[in-house]
């Protein structure tokens, strides 16, 4: 009999090298909290990236969860699923929206968000209206086309020539969004606060005049809620704080709590031409997934639950403010909305998130060198003071000790 044959252990990783990964890892949590392997606690206000918008292990959608995976997981879109159609109604019912089609990311989510607002001008006889305008600094996901939406140089280099059919306009600008506007243009596709592009709120009246252009020109509106939906900024949907109505939403990250999900949502008329055959997914709407967003909505529809997310966001900022007076060397403003918070810093933004890691805190950057805080939605004044000794530690670490003096 011959020996068995061992295989060495491999030096490095198999996965893909496409993530420079922090030197930690999670077994478990709990609201706010996430324990490593030796029970090490860490306060999460990153959230997954605004993903685990009710907090980790949330009984409401545990008990989801479970209950639907022992009934049935998938059955594809072959057939009817009602919890689709239940979350869909609840949805609409909740928005400017009549129609929604789920997906299982924000990526998917505006690929379906650009292919309905195309085909929209060509089911109205105008196929050569296709062309989409964007806001420089806005992310919109990681596939070609919302790439190319995206515009970020830094994203698309080495994918080939860019995909047609999206122009860039400087941020805040609307006289350039106006120059933008040609006979091939569909839509204007906008983040009503940019999330990646650093918490970047736009000018007052902006989305007053992008509606008025819309309504003009025959244009459709395409708001990208990937991450500020479902309750981020303390109202279900942040178009709701800019006084306009959008034709089509993206939503994705906090929808699903957790769990892979994404949705289009769209009036009748923006989603008419989006007929059998024009679009589908294997996955997206899937049983388990519909479970969950439906618990999601249990939560954060419920009386209340919006009143304190914005009064818990007001808190947060009131402390965040006092913090930058107090250390202007390491943040120096703070923007954002509800729980979609941002922190102008000072200093390089990586050295200030490992800085927040080495009190057992977790935060995101973003572009504009600032901070993300991202919290569960589920905080309150307890984890956001708790929040605030850790970012003190953190600024006390950049700055120099003071001096003693021997007499």
């Amino acid at each position: 009999m011959s020996a068995p044959v061992t295989v060495p252990p491999k030096s490095h990783s198999s996965l893909f090298n496409t993530f420079a990964r922090a030197p930690l890892e999670f077994e478990r949590g709990e609201g706010a909290w996430v324990f490593t392997p030796s029970g090490e606690a860490y306060l999460d206000f990153s959230a997954g990236i605004a993903v685990n918008s009710l907090g980790h292990a949330n009984p409401v959608l545990v008990a989801a969860l479970a209950e639907q995976a022992g009934k049935i997981w998938h059955t594809s879109n072959l057939f009817r699923i009602p919890g689709q159609e239940r979350l869909a109604e609840r949805l609409a019912d909740a928005s400017f929206a009549d129609r929604v089609f789920f997906a299982n990311s924000g990526a998917e989510a505006n690929e379906c968000a650009i292919k309905t607002a195309r085909r929209y001008h060509f089911v109205n006889g105008h196929p050569e209206r296709f062309r989409i305008i964007t806001v420089e600094g806005a992310f919109h996901g990681r596939t070609l086309a919302t790439l190319a939406a995206g515009g970020q140089e830094k994203y698309l280099e080495g994918f080939g020539p860019k995909a047609d059919g999206f122009d860039q306009v400087p941020f805040g600008d609307i006289e350039a969004v106006k120059a933008a506007i040609t006979p091939e243009t569909a839509a204007i596709m906008v983040e009503p606060i940019q999330g990646e592009g650093g918490v970047r709120s736009f000018p007052p009246g902006y989305f007053k005049e992008i509606r008025a252009l819309c309504d003009a020109h025959g244009l459709l509106l395409v708001m990208d809620e990937v991450q500020t939906g479902v309750g981020r900024t303390g109202k279900l949907f942040a178009y709701e704080w800019t006084g306009v109505t959008p034709d089509i939403v993206s939503l994705a990250k906090g929808i699903g709590g957790g769990f892979p999900l994404g949705a289009c949502l769209a009036t009748e008329e923006a989603a008419k031409g989006m007929t059998p055959g024009t679009h589908g997914t294997t996955f997206g709407g899937n049983p388990l997934a519909m479970a969950v967003g439906n618990a999601v909505l249990d939560v954060v529809l419920a009386d209340g639950f919006l009143d304190h997310v914005r009064e818990t966001g007001l808190y947060l900022k009131q402390r965040l403010a006092a913090l930058v007076d107090q250390h202007p060397t390491v943040f120096d403003g703070v923007r954002g909305e509800g729980l979609l918070v941002g922190l102008h810093a000072a200093k390089p933004v990586p050295e200030v998130v490992a800085a927040l890691r080495a009190q057992h805190m977790l935060a995101a950057g973003a572009g504009d060198n600032v901070v993300r805080l991202l919290p569960p939605l589920t905080i309150g004044k307890a984890e956001v003071d708790a929040a605030l000794e850790k970012l003190e530690a953190a600024c006390r670490a950049f700055e120099p000790a003071p001096a003693t003096h021997q007499a």
